[in-house]
């Protein structure tokens, strides 16, 4: 599986609007922006403060480029306690080609969480993907790549002793069915090559905790079935191993029933267990009830967490929609995670709150947006339709959602960037016109197909329903 974090080409002028609305006036710096993004006029804890209060981390798969945006870090080094380089510390990033390190990237994350009180996840090892060309097509003597791997197991985790807390240092060895994966690892080591990592991982950091880490083992099945057997193994050999991974890379309403089951079955072979790359993407384009559903799916897969005593903690793979792995390698996919491009938190935030012990979210304000939308113009083959709705809270960035009846399609727009899904319209801001003041009014419009009469729909404005204008 592809896990490369992509960094984002934001609008510039969209991210100078949401700077400028996630950093209140006078704020002393911009670790209190997140707090007024994520509901203003409401201090929230962060979300590492509430993970905090059951003993566990609350983690961000880090995007090394990102570090360059400023409300990209400021909302990173405040709402999480664990932070995972995306591509960093991976094999093809460090040792390019043979002897020769860059450890620019790594350092420079390792260096973000220690100012910022957070620890560290290392992020990975041993994997059959982004290797250096020189190890996966490389022609070694008998042995050679054993001691090639021990190397660069000894000399990377030896380089960061005593700064990274958990290190995946074997990442996917497993097929669907359970079985070890077809490696240049497995095929020129052999099965032992899993144990020889983790021994020398130990011997470079002795108080690092060491993890495997997979996907699709998160409920009971052939893959979850077969990582319980390969880590029982391991254990009964005496090999260190300190944990197991569940990446939980989901699909919208498919989170496991056997979930929590699955994580206790581990957690009772004396290990830790860790949610290590969470996202829940969806078909595109997102909607009210799409988001609901996944702000359940979060929900669920942090109660797990938090159920298991030995979970130690839940790491979501970047948190907003304009740095995701997601749309480039899953195309018409997208939305997976708790803020969206516009770094507002979804119902997927508050949802992850309420899991964590704290409070839910507050039920919308009556008339905390009014709609008015108007047929400005019909004939026989279409019409025109103009859209304002006001708000009454601050907002960067928005979308408004709402169902045209079957038949009546959409084939043009302006002052918004517009997708039709079926009977379902979701309109999204221009580069331009992102930012509304509390009070303000956004407004667009769009040509329809048909000149058919039909009552004013149903608005939603980021997820909450209006009310229609007098």
């Amino acid at each position: 599986m592809f896990h490369r974090l992509r960094g984002a080409a934001l609008a510039a002028v969209a991210a100078l609007a949401a700077v400028a609305l996630l950093v209140p006036t006078g704020a002393a710096n911009a670790a209190d922006a997140p707090r007024a993004a994520a509901d203003p006029g409401v201090a929230a804890p962060p979300l590492r403060d509430l993970a905090a209060e059951s003993g566990r981390f609350f983690g961000l798969g880090i995007s090394g480029p990102m570090l360059n945006e400023p409300n990209y870090t400021a909302i990173a080094s405040t709402e999480f306690s664990s932070v995972t380089p995306g591509n960093e510390m991976k094999w093809g990033s460090v040792e390019p080609t043979r002897g020769n390190h860059d450890w620019t990237g790594a350092d420079r994350i390792v260096d973000f969480a220690e100012s910022h009180d957070q620890e560290v996840h290392g992020h990975t090892l041993v994997w059959h993907s982004q290797l250096p060309n020189w190890v996966a097509g490389g022609d070694f003597a008998d042995g050679e790549l054993r001691q090639v791997m021990t190397d660069h197991v000894t000399t990377q985790v030896g380089r960061y002793a005593g700064r990274i807390a958990r290190w995946d240092v074997v990442n996917e060895p497993l097929n669907e069915d359970g079985t070890l994966r077809d490696t240049v690892f497995l095929r020129e080591i052999g099965p032992g090559y899993i144990a020889d990592a983790l021994r020398a991982a130990r011997a470079a950091d002795p108080d690092a905790k060491l993890y495997i880490n997979d996907y699709n083992t998160d409920g009971v099945g052939a893959k979850s079935d077969g990582m319980y057997e390969l880590v029982r193994s391991l254990l009964e050999q005496g090999v260190p191993l300190d944990g197991v991974g569940f990446q939980s890379h989901l699909i919208l309403g498919q989170v496991p029933a056997t979930m929590r089951a699955n994580l206790q079955r581990f957690a009772d072979l004396g290990l830790e267990v860790a949610v290590t790359e969470l996202d829940v993407r969806m078909q595109l384009p997102a909607d009210a009830a799409k988001l609901q559903q996944q702000a359940a799916d979060y929900g669920a897969v942090v109660g797990a967490c938090v159920a298991v005593a030995r979970c130690t903690g839940v790491t979501i793979w970047g948190f907003t929609d304009a740095d995701s792995w997601i749309p480039p390698t899953f195309p018409g996919q997208g939305a997976a995670l708790p803020w969206d491009e516009n770094y507002q938190p979804k119902p997927a935030y508050h949802a992850i709150v309420e899991a964590l012990g704290g409070d839910p979210a507050p039920e919308p304000e009556p008339g905390a947006c009014v709609a008015d939308y108007r047929v400005t113009n019909r004939w026989n083959a279409g019409s025109t339709v103009d859209v304002r709705v006001t708000t009454t809270r601050p907002i960067a960035g928005w979308s408004v959602t709402f169902a045209l009846p079957v038949g009546e399609s959409v084939v043009s727009s302006w002052n918004t960037s517009l997708t039709q899904d079926g009977t379902t319209v979701t309109a999204r801001n221009a580069a331009w016109n992102g930012t509304v003041g509390a009070g303000g009014t956004l407004g667009f419009g769009f040509q329809t197909d048909s000149g058919a009469v039909y009552g004013a729909p149903v608005l939603a404005l980021n997820g909450t329903t209006c009310t229609g204008a007098a």
